[in-house]
This record gives structure tokens, sequence and C-alpha cells, in this order.
């Protein structure tokens, strides 16, 4: 069977501790004449259970990793592999389903449908999973069991942050892939979200990967990855965790 027909729907052994491997993976984007090297030569390994930060500047290459982990958006050279499984021999169509039926997005902005409550923005991803978490249970998790039929206009911005996040995991996914989770929001309400993320991370075993410009955040991490200019320049198991309510920046 070729890798590109490769069944990914059955969860694998969850003995296995390596979630992603990626090896020398390159990304280059041709701008007209320019060609722009978002990543170079990274080599890099995610285990199950790990919250893992990804820190860097602008441009430093951080949102190309997510994406090329998550099957947004794939390599120029290299291998990037999910388990046993090499991600950069997937065609299109099973890349949509390995996004969708092992890894969870979250982002800065939270992309609600203003028409629907929080309980059915979360039903959207429920409907089509297949072992999903009731969406009032995945509400409940980032503690929003009392507002599950307020509509985004009568949320805050961390509300709907966490409406997001209900929705990224109600599907249960293995992975849980965070883009500046707290770009848009202010202390006290990034660190609510955070906890969020942190418990989602403690009671499900979702791997979560957090991409941020913070430094402080990286307190929370259990390793701390720094990116620049598209490569990896440290790579850090964090001995002294800080809870998120202790965060401050």
């Amino acid at each position: 069977m070729a890798a590109s027909e490769l069944n990914i729907s059955i969860r694998p052994d969850s003995s296995l501790s390596v979630v992603f491997q990626a090896k020398g993976v390159t990304k280059i984007y041709q701008m007209g004449e320019v060609q722009v090297h978002a990543l170079r030569g990274v080599d890099l390994e995610l285990r199950e259970g790990e919250f893992v930060v990804l820190l860097g500047a602008s441009g430093s290459g951080k949102s190309t990793l997510l994406n090329i982990l998550g099957g947004l958006d794939v390599p120029t050279s290299g291998t990037v592999h999910y388990r046993d499984q090499d991600l950069t021999t997937f065609r299109d169509s099973v890349l949509t389903r390995y996004r969708r039926e092992h890894i969870g997005f979250v982002f800065q902005f939270y992309n609600l449908i203003p028409s629907l409550t929080a309980r059915e923005n979360v039903a959207l991803v429920t409907e089509i999973a297949k072992n999903p978490l009731a969406p009032a249970e995945a509400l409940k998790l980032v503690d929003l069991g009392d507002r599950l039929d307020h509509f985004p206009a009568q949320l805050s911005g961390g509300e709907q942050q966490r409406v997001a996040i209900a929705r990224a995991i109600a599907k249960r996914p293995e992975v849980l892939l965070c883009d500046e989770p707290t770009g848009a929001l202010d202390l006290k309400t990034g660190i609510v979200v955070l906890e969020a993320l942190e418990r989602v991370n403690r009671e499900l075993g979702t791997t979560t990967v957090v991409i941020t410009h913070n430094v402080d955040i990286a307190q929370m991490a259990d390793r701390v990855i720094h990116l620049s200019d598209g490569r990896i320049v440290s790579d850090e198991t964090n001995p002294d965790k800080v809870p998120p309510s202790e965060l401050t920046w």
C-alpha cells in the first residue's frame, strides 16, 4: 500500500512515546524572484502528553513549523513523522483526514460563527468526529459550563477563546496546536486561557504545543524550544514549572 494511502484513522499504539519526529525540515517560499527561508534544517521530537512552548520573534519560523506539524503546509525538504507515518508522503485528501482526526488547532483569532451559540459552535466539530466529547462536556472542561447557550457577541474575548479551545478538543485530538492563543488578550484574560490549556493537557493527556513571542509563558511548559531565523537554537526541559496563575507579563 502506498504511503499516501495509509489508513491513519486508527489511533496508534499509546505505548509509543514519540508523537512527532522532524528531520532536516526546510521551508522555502518563493516571493517573486526572492526566496524566503522560513525553516533551515529543523530536527525535532515531540512526545506524548508534553506541554511544549515554541518561543521566538516574529519571522523566526514558529508558525511555519506548527503548520507543517499540523498538516496545513508541507516542507520543501526533510521528513515529518507522526508516529510511524511520514506526513510528507501524504496526498491532500489524507492530510485532511489526518487534521480532522488527530489534530486540534487554536489560533489567535477565535473564528466562531456569530449566529451559533457556544454549544452549537462546538457541535460543528462533534458532529463529524468519531468519538467526540459532548459539547457541554468540552465547554465544562474550559470552565464555560454556565455559558453554553450564549452567542459569541455575549462573551468576552477570553470566553470566546475558551470556546475555540473547547471546539478544538471536542474531537479528542491527540495533539493540540496553538498559535499565539493569548496574543489578543490582556494579562488576566490570557492567564484564564492558559489555565484552560493546562487543564486540557493534564486531564486529557493531549500533547500541547503553544507558539508565542512571550517569554514569560514559557515558565509553564515542560519543554521550551527557542527558534531564531528558521533554526532551533535551544531545546530545554523546564525543571521548575510555574502554574499559569503565577505568570505575569
